[in-house]
């Protein structure tokens, strides 16, 4: 493992992934790439991983499959995932929503919930096309809708950064800031 100037201060979580959750524009690609460079570990993005053990990206495994068996796939990839090696570890948007994977994170890692509001996101995601959940007639109102269902199962993880515009790496500051001062025994289960 990479030694560090961080590695020092968040020490006692880096034994366990840290898996960054979050609906879909909130930087936890991003973030999750430069966290990992900064503390010395691996980076790994579930959607790419996703990709690459279903042949297809998930776009068309939505169009082919549906959302239920995505989510099963996804489920089974963070579970291998989570069962390898400590990294930081980007999770799609809906990850966390199923209470298997909520529970197995809980379990295993460490999860930080990147939060951020509504305007910022609209304005991150107007500019990217290919989220299967936007394709709909209005995407702003599903944006919220998303945000309304999702952000209190989201509230469920150890941890919760604000990545509103601060920029990345202050985002990314935050982060090591709070993985600093987090000692999980005084957490409740």
């Amino acid at each position: 493992m990479k030694i560090n100037k961080f590695s020092n201060k968040i020490d006692h979580v880096l034994k366990k992934t840290i898996v960054l959750v979050g609906i879909m524009g909130a930087g936890k690609t991003t973030v999750g790439k430069i966290l990992a460079d900064r503390i010395g570990v691996k980076f790994i993005d579930a959607d790419q991983e996703i990709e690459r053990a279903a042949g297809c990206t998930i776009t068309d495994f939505f169009e082919k499959y549906g959302e239920v068996e995505f989510r099963k796939g996804e489920e089974r990839v963070i579970s291998r995932i989570l069962a390898g090696q400590p990294c930081v570890l980007a999770t799609g948007g809906g990850a966390f929503m199923s209470q298997a994977t909520r529970l197995l994170i809980k379990k295993t890692a460490t999860s930080i919930w990147l939060r951020v509001g509504f305007e910022v996101l609209a304005k991150r995601l107007e500019k990217r096309s290919g989220r299967p959940l936007l394709q709909t007639v209005d995407p702003q109102q599903t944006l919220k809708e998303l945000i309304k269902e999702r952000y209190p199962i989201y509230n469920f993880a150890d941890l919760i950064v604000d990545g509103e515009n601060d920029g990345v790496d202050t985002t990314v500051s935050k982060v090591i800031e709070c993985l600093a001062d987090y000692c999980p025994s005084k957490q409740s289960v």
